[in-house]
């Protein structure tokens, strides 16, 4: 959240940042009913119906965010006027929760059809505005939150169960908490519920969740630079396999494969649909080339080039022949009449790599090396002061005392 504010410049509330629930909010109001959202990082939707004026339904359904990635659905049956960033109390199974409304309008009914829910189920009530005593039992709640993680993780290990706890969510009047777990195989964590019931004195939930969903829910820095995608936007997760990788020519290096979860990456499946249609012309590549001077055998491909590179002789040769698609279509054919060909390099390197992108000046601006040229100038500037300062004095050296004196002499003379 830091790196977040000092990026953007924005001057984030001087609370703390518990109430946030994992998302950046600024602009509390005194009585803390309130928060606007400057960016909701976990799997946010923006709005872009929010400056439509509309009138109070009762039966509106809203977009109600907790902590992290976990958001619900709820009625506002009682009529109040709220709008997005307000901090509400809403039913729960038992007592109430706290959340915050994350959107709002015909948009949750998009996201209803989206997470394919029935608009005809029964929708849990939003109850009110929280009051300052709902603020301060739910900030309480959530300051346990941590410590109960680490002490539910010593309890686990001590029972033997090969599960690992990866977060804690209170719910908002302290009366129970989920409890986020990651394991391999089936858990029978019924002792469990026991130990936390009387070591917390609260309801327990146990709620399973995937390595990626893990992930979402920590949140982080992706290897392109930008926060996770099952962090921000994603909600369904597709298997992903090292054939999406061998698609797109990509190094089977797991170091470079792998997200933060320890899964294959997501985005692995993102453009692979593209490359199996521009693929599907291709001749196959265990296929060898029969040539004059011995087999040539296949190592890469450049696919929306449609360039294809062999080695002669040795399958693991660096020596590589670029040949273009069609003209590797045309040897394996000649290859199937019994003649060998002779192969040689149909793509021109030179001309088929990118142009180096020259920077150039535009109306307004110095030029780019304005600065190299001064430096330049001020270089050449300070080696003719140093040398005059490096010239000796009279008396330091005879030899130099000698030319000053003839000099001396000289313009003796003159005068």
């Amino acid at each position: 959240m830091t790196i977040f504010t000092r990026f953007f410049g924005l001057n984030i509330f001087n609370m703390s940042d518990d109430i946030s629930r994992g998302c950046p909010i600024k602009n509390i109001d005194p009585e803390a009913t309130n928060c606007r959202i400057i960016y909701s990082g976990k799997l946010n939707v923006f709005d872009w119906l929010n400056d439509i004026p509309e009138g109070i339904d009762k039966n509106e359904i809203y977009e109600v965010r907790f902590k992290n990635t976990r958001k619900g659905y709820y009625y506002n049956q009682n009529g109040l006027r709220l709008s997005t960033g307000d901090i509400v109390a809403v039913e729960a199974s038992p007592g109430h929760d706290i959340g915050i409304i994350s959107l709002k309008g015909p948009l949750v009914l998009c996201q209803l059809r989206k997470h394919n829910i029935n608009l005809q189920s029964e929708f849990k009530t939003i109850y009110r505005k929280v009051k300052p005593v709902d603020i301060e039992k739910w900030k309480e709640a959530i300051a346990l939150e941590i410590d109960t993680m680490i002490e539910s993780r010593k309890i686990a290990a001590d029972l033997k169960l090969d599960m690992k706890i990866g977060d804690v969510e209170y719910q908002g009047d302290k009366t129970k908490a989920i409890f986020y777990y990651i394991a391999d195989d089936r858990v029978d964590f019924r002792q469990l519920i026991k130990v936390l019931a009387d070591r917390f004195h609260i309801r327990v939930e146990m709620r399973q969740i995937g390595a990626r969903q893990e992930a979402g829910r920590i949140g982080g820095i992706g290897s392109c630079g930008r926060e996770l995608c099952c962090s921000t936007w994603m909600t369904n997760f597709v298997s992903v396999t090292t054939t999406a990788a061998r698609y797109q020519e990509l190094s089977p290096n797991p170091q470079k494969l792998a997200g933060q979860c320890c899964k294959l990456k997501c985005c692995l499946n993102y453009e692979v649909d593209s490359y199996i249609d521009e693929r599907k012309d291709f001749p196959p590549s265990d296929v060898p080339l029969l040539t004059e001077t011995g087999k040539a055998y296949y190592q890469k491909t450049d696919v929306f080039r449609r360039v294809m590179w062999y080695s002669v002789g040795d399958a693991n040769s660096l020596d590589l022949i670029p040949i273009s698609v069609e003209k590797v279509k045309e040897y394996i054919q000649m290859n199937k009449r019994g003649q060998k060909v002779q192969l040689e390099a149909t793509v021109n390197e030179s001309e088929s790599q990118e142009e180096s992108i020259d920077f150039s000046q535009v109306v307004g601006q110095d030029s780019l090396t304005r600065f190299d040229q001064s430096k330049r100038k001020k270089k050449k500037h300070n080696r003719g002061r140093d040398r005059n300062n490096q010239r000796p004095q009279q008396g330091q050296n005879p030899k130099n005392n000698q030319r000053n004196d003839s000099g001396n002499s000289e313009n003796g003379g003159g005068n």
